[in-house]
């Protein structure tokens, strides 16, 4: 039986230096807790969040504790054995997050901590550019290194126009594979190495579940895409995260129906970088890109150079982001006056 990552690939790896760095630990981490807190309360990281607990995993720690406020998975807490509930939750390297559905315009936390994410979509019909830029943006926001994976890719003769399609709009590395192939585990390798976190991404079906198998010699349940529309049907039904030995944390994660953006600017600007270099260049500070004069852009268009489904996407992308982002930045400064009059009045009745 195979132990370990570093022998799926026929390779002799070096352990990691600790069990703590296997789960992901590094200094970024480290440099926020003092030796007299790692002694008294040990670091665990978040696996799995349940309605009213959460599983953490570390060193000689494998438990399910009552929930913890603000945990995502992938986060790690300084332990509170005596009150768990009061453990404090470390500072996230990365966050990818979005709006959650609903008319309250909350953000939703996805994954903490993410060094890389497969963005998983499909050979088919389902193949969407638009919903690949929507992915993208959310994961250049948070800090985390995106890689294009299109499975599917023995299903499709034409798989290189998919990949050509992909490379044409993201400077991200792009690969093709079989999901069920031999092959997966060697071309991802770059990104799995022993404690490293990546994260697969996308719709149900695409074979997210199916290359966390592949990675890991996990047995997380799988399915197949419907035949009339190429949709996939739902099988991962809460994010987890999952250790390989000697090798990479894997969050799986459940099919997403929508991704609404929130506080995204950064990411969307990264992936419509060359949109928004000519957009400096238009006359005007405030131009739309419609019909004012001196617009570099539908210059651009008439000459060409850019197509106009592309400027309708990232315009979509900004507007979407600009409201949902002003709708949390308002709760915010209600709830911040809210508190600040809590505070007042408590001061109050002290005197």
């Amino acid at each position: 039986m195979v132990r370990d990552y570093g022998e799926f690939l026929g390779k002799t790896e070096p352990p990691v230096a600790s069990p703590l760095a296997a789960l992901g630990w590094r200094p970024f981490f480290a440099n926020q807790v003092d030796a007299d807190e790692l002694l008294a309360h040990p670091p665990v990281r978040v696996t799995e969040v349940h309605r009213s607990s959460i599983h953490v995993v570390g060193d000689g720690i494998d438990q399910s504790l009552p929930w913890v406020a603000a945990t995502t998975v992938g986060d790690w807490l300084m332990l509170n054995r005596e009150l768990p509930t009061a453990s404090r939750v470390l500072t996230r390297s990365t966050e990818i997050k979005r709006r959650a559905a609903g008319p309250g315009r909350d953000v939703q936390m996805i994954a903490a901590n993410l060094d890389t994410a497969f963005i998983v979509s499909s050979c088919n019909a389902d193949f969407n550019v638009a919903r690949l830029e929507r992915f993208l943006a959310v994961v250049l926001e948070a800090g985390v290194t995106p890689v294009v994976v299109l499975t599917k890719k023995d299903q499709a003769p034409d798989w290189q126009d998919y990949v050509a399609q992909t490379q044409a709009m993201t400077d991200a590395a792009v690969i093709a594979v079989n999901a069920k192939g031999d092959e997966v585990r060697s071309v991802l390798a770059p990104w799995c190495m022993p404690g490293q976190t990546v994260g697969f991404l996308g719709m149900s079906g695409v074979g997210k579940s199916t290359l966390t198998n592949a990675i890991g010699n996990l047995s997380v349940a799988t399915g197949d895409i419907r035949t009339d529309d190429a949709r996939g049907r739902h099988t991962t039904t809460r994010r987890q995260l999952f250790f390989v030995p000697n090798g990479p944390a894997i969050l799986d994660t459940p099919g997403m129906r929508e991704l609404q953006l929130t506080e995204a600017a950064s990411g969307v600007g990264e992936v419509f970088s060359d949109l928004e270099e000519i957009a400096s260049q238009c006359k005007f500070r405030d131009c739309a890109h419609g019909g004012e004069p001196g617009c570099k852009v539908q210059a651009g268009i008439a000459a060409g150079t850019i197509e106009p489904e592309r400027l309708v996407r990232w315009q979509k992308l900004v507007a979407e982001d600009r409201v949902n982002s002003e709708s949390v930045a308002q709760r915010r400064k209600r709830e911040k006056g809210f508190s600040r009059m809590v505070n007042k009045s408590i001061r109050g009745k002290a005197r």
